[in-house]
């Protein structure tokens, strides 16, 4: 068994593709619409879904926003140097929510950013 796909609503479907795909570095690596359920998705990620798992983007025509609630926690991506990808993510538009320094009371570098429906996102350093 794998993980095949974490889904999240999105408000704005080319919004949030831009987004993954801008920001993230994220490959759009698939899409589909479907008129009778009124629905379109997004499959993003960073490599084949055959081979690791992907974000599913779904966008519920005509709804332009979601409550989060409190169950979601966040998204994780594991980078080569925190410090720079938060710099790249300002730079291409994203907005850094905590700043990359050690996690309280260790020495794993991580910091936070949201996409543009407000989920999050942490990004934690490569290990050695």
């Amino acid at each position: 068994m794998r993980i095949l796909h974490t889904m999240i609503r999105c408000g704005d479907l080319e919004r949030s593709i831009a987004f993954y795909t801008g920001v993230l570095g994220m490959r759009l690596l698939r899409r589909s619409e479907n008129e009778q359920g009124k629905y379109s998705l997004a499959f993003v990620g960073y490599r084949d879904e055959r081979e690791e798992a992907a974000i599913e983007l779904t966008y519920n025509w005509g709804v332009s926003s979601y409550d989060l609630g409190t169950a979601f926690g966040h998204i994780a991506i594991e980078v080569d140097d925190v410090y720079a990808a938060c710099e790249a993510i300002r730079k291409a538009g994203g907005t850094v929510t905590r700043d990359a320094g050690p996690v309280k009371g260790g020495t794993t570098i991580i910091a936070f950013v949201a996409d543009p429906d407000g989920y999050k996102i942490e990004l934690i350093g490569r290990k050695g």
